[in-house]
């Protein structure tokens, strides 16, 4: 009989797919990854040249070792801003997220991670109905692409939309295919929010509020990122896990809740081309799971 292989949690970070993409599977390997995150263009560029060629495609989906990761996820460039009050701006916000949805489906990525938007001083109710008209009409232009798009929570830096579950919860209520959307959260972002995951008895209680207001079955991912800033300071700063304000607690809740288990954990934190940084984060989240 052979003996039962180790238990290894889904963790994972961002990778990057400088040189290719399938070179991104190599880097999450090398820090022991069983998760990983990764744009699926220069993330700071409307658009790529085209879609993903042949060969590019077979190398990441064929790698040797692509089983070994058991969640691989995108995340949408940041210049796509479904809300754009400009509407060249907000044109430019569609098409990039069609594409991009598009070359995620061509490496079969289940979701690819989407800010919601800015509504650049219209405010949250314009905001709001601009980022549904966006997500339907990008929706409507590849009706058979498989990959969702995962919603992620925001610090509510500026004037971006997404840091309240109930405006996630109303962009997917309004969506005409909310089967097609779900919800990374990202644990800086809410904190930075105001909602106050630094105990765990916090954590949980954000936790039940998100399944109340949006519902856990959304949950498709879950950004493991401390906060270089204070709770509700709306500010987008990312620390590693136990250097910042947040502290482990929520960390250890993640891990150690058998809910969160199927749930790819990512770490979005500084990282130096060692990846070092990676393996102590990664180490963390590991020990809490044993």
């Amino acid at each position: 009989m052979k003996p039962k292989a180790p238990f290894r949690p889904l963790i994972g970070a961002h990778m990057s797919i400088s040189g290719g993409a399938a070179l991104a599977i190599d880097r999450a390997l090398s820090v022991e990854a069983t998760a990983m995150q990764i744009f699926v263009k220069n993330n700071m560029q409307w658009f790529a040249p085209g879609p993903f060629s042949d060969a590019e495609v077979s190398a990441f989906t064929q790698h040797p070792r692509r089983g070994e990761l058991r969640s691989i996820f995108g995340h949408s460039g940041y210049l796509i801003n479904l809300a754009a009050a400009n509407p060249d701006f907000a044109e430019k916000s569609r098409r990039a997220l069609r594409e991009e949805l598009l070359r995620a489906d061509q490496l079969g990525l289940p979701f690819l991670v989407l800010h919601p938007g800015a509504h650049m001083g219209e405010g949250e109710a314009v905001g709001l109905a601009k980022i549904v008209a966006g997500l339907d009409e990008v929706f409507a232009a590849i009706p058979k692409v498989k990959t969702k798009v995962a919603l992620e929570t925001t610090a509510g830096q500026g004037s971006s939309i997404g840091h309240t579950f109930e405006e996630l919860a109303w962009i997917i209520a309004h969506c005409q295919t909310p089967e097609r959307l779900c919800v990374c959260l990202d644990t800086a972002h809410v904190f930075a929010a105001g909602y106050d995951i630094s105990t765990q008895a916090g954590a949980r209680e954000t936790f039940e509020k998100f399944d109340q207001v949006i519902g856990l079955q959304r949950l498709v991912a879950v950004h493991c990122n401390d906060s270089k800033v204070g709770l509700g300071s709306h500010v987008d700063r990312h620390e590693h896990l136990g250097k910042g304000k947040i502290g482990l607690a929520p960390f250890q809740f993640l891990m150690q809740d058998p809910r969160f288990a199927a749930i790819p954990k990512v770490l979005e934190t500084p990282k130096g081309k060692e990846m070092a940084e990676d393996r102590v984060n990664l180490a963390l989240l590991r020990n809490f799971s044993e």
